[in-house]
């Protein structure tokens, strides 16, 4: 097996995820390091509907939403690594941990997501991640959260 860190394009990210617009929060997947690491690249744009009503005249990424940016990059990663593009996985979460922060994510950010697998291997239903949320290298949120992975069965 080559060491190679691996990428997924909107088009991958489409084959693994159920989620599209307006709830598809993660453009790129990049440093796909099995299921160990991966770090995820949101582009903030005015143009996302939560911006409407979220702080009208001062638009502020919900934090609700990074969060679930961060767990979209997580499932990313282990789709890619497992091969689960086309597949139909669905993702719940079970728990969020250690939730904070930092800094708010406005219009023309590039939010980066660091995640780390805690917990979890092929065959598992239950993972632990890790996340950190960059913007310009300045922690805007870190949180470990739990999720349940509906796998296809083979």
């Amino acid at each position: 097996m080559s060491d190679a860190l691996l990428t997924a394009d909107i088009q991958l990210i489409q084959r693994i995820l159920p989620h599209r617009y307006p709830f598809l929060l993660v453009d790129r997947v990049v440093d796909i390091n099995g299921t160990q690491s991966a770090k995820g690249l949101k582009n903030v744009t005015m143009n996302e509907p939560h911006f409407q009503g979220h702080f009208p005249g001062t638009p502020i990424m919900p934090g609700v939403t990074i969060v679930e940016a961060m767990a979209q990059t997580a499932a990313v990663m282990v789709g890619v690594a497992l091969d689960l593009a086309d597949k139909e996985m669905l993702i719940y979460f079970m728990s969020i941990d250690k939730c904070k922060f930092r800094r708010k994510v406005i219009p023309g950010d590039v939010l980066e997501m660091q995640l780390t697998t805690l917990r979890g291997k092929a065959g598992a239903k239950v993972w632990k991640f890790s996340g950190v949320a960059t913007v310009d290298g300045e922690m805007a949120a870190e949180a470990e959260f739990t999720a349940m992975m509906d796998l296809p069965q083979e």
